[in-house]
């Protein structure tokens, strides 16, 4: 059996390619061993055969980032993005009638993981990001995918340690028992200010085939300017849109569990 100080090559060179962040896309070998907890000669080393094989790569002054070539694997047989291409129709759809943010994201362990996004100028706060995670109980889309999901998901988050983002988010057992009834019985979940204060997050739950792909929006705007009504009428059946629909027949429609595509907005008029 391994000691912590017998890590292997494989578990050491995961944690080099976890150091990178978006916000933080490139980093020196120092960087990346104090992230990592690395002795400076092994990142070096390791460092040195991912950029061999392409899986990082190095800048003209020596920084390190993610390669191109990491990348080409990742997506090469990815079940996410043949989830992507069945949903893009439908998040088009809804990009149509909203004109702004929309996101397409999954259930991931106890997140939200966000695997594409179209933006939209001068709109308002969006924390989403393509890769990027929001807690399931503290984000509008993660709430319906809560709502609608296992028990023992449920139960898990509800015994676990809940940490707030704001004032509104339901941060407690029993605020989050209720906030879940609540989506559960409207069939959208309409969240002001639970991420950011400034911000509202809505999504309403729409089952597009049989068994379990479901299309949600979400929205986020101002949070004293978006009527409530609104929110439940952007996600529509594909039928609601023909030329998608088409499309959506034609490439015989989504079969995946537990998609969602969200929207965020600047106000919605009523």
């Amino acid at each position: 059996m391994k000691t912590p100080h017998q890590e292997s090559v494989l578990s050491c060179a995961a944690r080099i390619l976890e150091a990178f962040s978006q916000e933080e896309p490139a980093l020196t070998v120092s960087e990346i061993a104090r992230r990592t907890g690395l002795h400076v000669a092994t990142a070096s080393r390791l460092v040195g055969e991912l950029v061999a094989h392409g899986f990082l790569a190095r800048d003209d002054d020596r920084r390190v980032r993610i390669g191109v070539r990491l990348w080409e694997l990742a997506v090469r047989a990815s079940p996410a993005l043949s989830l992507r291409d069945a949903a893009m129709p439908f998040t088009e759809g809804v990009h149509d009638v909203v004109g702004h943010h929309v996101q397409l994201g999954v259930l991931n362990g106890d997140e939200v993981l966000f695997l594409e996004r179209f933006s939209a100028p001068n709109a308002v706060i969006n924390y989403t990001r393509i890769a990027g995670r929001l807690p399931l109980y503290a984000s509008s889309s993660g709430l319906v995918l809560l709502a609608h999901g296992a028990a023992d998901l449920k139960e898990r988050l509800l015994a676990g340690p809940l940490t707030a983002c704001t004032p509104a988010t339901p941060a407690t057992p029993t605020r989050l028992r209720a906030t879940l009834a609540e989506v559960r019985q409207r069939g959208y979940a309409y969240r002001p200010g639970y991420v950011h204060e400034e911000a509202l997050g809505a999504v309403a739950r729409c089952v597009v085939r049989t068994g379990r792909w479901w299309r949600r929006c979400r929205s986020s705007s101002p949070t004293t300017r978006a009527p409530r009504r609104s929110f439940p009428s952007c996600v529509r059946p594909p039928e609601a849109c023909p030329v998608r629909s088409a499309r959506h027949r034609a490439g015989g429609g989504p079969v995946h569990d537990g998609g969602v595509t969200s929207v965020r907005t600047s106000p919605l008029t009523q």
